[in-house]
């Protein structure tokens, strides 16, 4: 009831101002969970008190088990104790209970350790939000701005009106600043006007995502090529070596088992040449096998001119393809943003 009280106060201040001023009233909102889980700050020390709370989670799940040892023993032993034991030992257990209970409320309690250290690690990061938001509002004339994550239930909120982003940015290029030169500082100050222009204007918004896009497709567009170029390269000059090797290997009267499977491989009619011209030994008369038929730099150009164009028809197929989804994409976002305007 109190937050439905306190929004309707806010929407009737809303409204007796525009009519007092005659004006449109700007209102946004932040998230501030949103921005204390992107402050990295923040974020680590989280992540240590985290630690420390499963620390405190473990030492209340030993003493448990440890009362219900206790409890066990007094069950099975009950019989053979006297009246005295029996009061005396449910009385420790009571104390440990209670004592268990205790340091269960000093750290997990409302008021507790935990509330208490996590208040203390927000509340620095709070301090420099609030600041951001003050310095937004007066910078781009906001009249009012709530926080998403308090009290104040918001029924419906667009996501246009979120300005957490533009606040993280803010605490961003403040711990920066420190350690940017004046070069730095210009181009940095040159980049944050383009990010307010951006914020301003959604429609602008929409075309840096779309370049932004289009960039970081171009750039693993290149990426591979040279990848693909640097395989290519690798793969030439690992056969021109085997061929220069196999080269050698004949010129002085032995052929290596290495060279001799990669030409074997790269041409398969040597091997029929091969099988053709061991026939004649069937006939009864022995023949010296021959050697092998050393390819010419005609044909090692000719075979390097063939594999060069059929990498060139491959390369041009690839482009022409991608330049056909690039125009699809370009036109479903055209008809997209056209379908929005109407």
């Amino acid at each position: 009831m109190r937050k439905q009280f306190l929004f309707i106060f806010l929407a009737l201040i809303v409204a007796n101002t525009s009519q007092a001023q005659g004006k449109t009233t700007r209102i946004g909102y932040i998230d501030m969970e949103y921005i204390l889980e992107n402050v990295s700050d923040y974020k680590e020390a989280k992540s240590q008190l985290e630690q420390k709370a499963q620390k405190w989670k473990q030492e209340v799940e030993a003493k448990k088990l440890n009362i219900n040892t206790l409890k066990e023993s007094l069950k099975t032993e009950k019989a053979l104790l006297t009246k005295e034991l029996i009061e005396e030992r449910e009385t420790e257990i009571k104390f440990l209970e209670q004592e268990m209970m205790d340091y269960q409320q000093k750290q997990f309690g409302s008021d507790g350790n935990l509330m208490r250290q996590k208040a203390a690690l927000a509340k620095p990061v709070q301090d420099q939000v609030f600041t951001a938001v003050q310095d937004i509002a007066e910078a781009k004339n906001y009249d009012f701005i709530f926080d998403k994550s308090s009290d104040l239930t918001m029924l419906f909120s667009n996501k246009r009106f979120d300005i957490s982003d533009q606040v993280l940015r803010v605490l961003n290029r403040s711990e920066k600043r420190e350690q940017l030169t004046k070069k730095q500082l210009k181009d940095q100050e040159a980049k944050e006007n383009l990010e307010n222009a951006i914020d301003e204007n959604p429609a602008m918004a929409d075309r840096q995502k779309a370049l932004d896009e289009k960039k970081a497709a171009r750039e693993k567009l290149i990426q591979d090529r040279k990848l693909e170029q640097e395989a290519k390269r690798k793969e030439y000059e690992d056969r021109r070596n085997a061929l220069a090797a196999e080269r050698e290997a004949k010129k002085n009267g032995t052929v290596s088992g290495t060279a001799k499977t990669t030409t074997e491989t790269q041409t398969g009619t040597e091997a029929a040449k091969t099988s053709t011209t061991a026939k004649p030994a069937a006939t009864g008369t022995e023949q010296t096998p021959t050697a092998e038929p050393t390819m010419t730099k005609a044909e090692e150009r000719q075979m390097l001119y063939e594999q060069r164009k059929k990498e060139l028809e491959e390369k041009r197929k690839k482009i022409l393809e991608e330049r056909e989804a690039a125009k699809k994409a370009k036109e479903a976002e055209t008809q997209k943003t056209n379908t929005t305007n109407n």
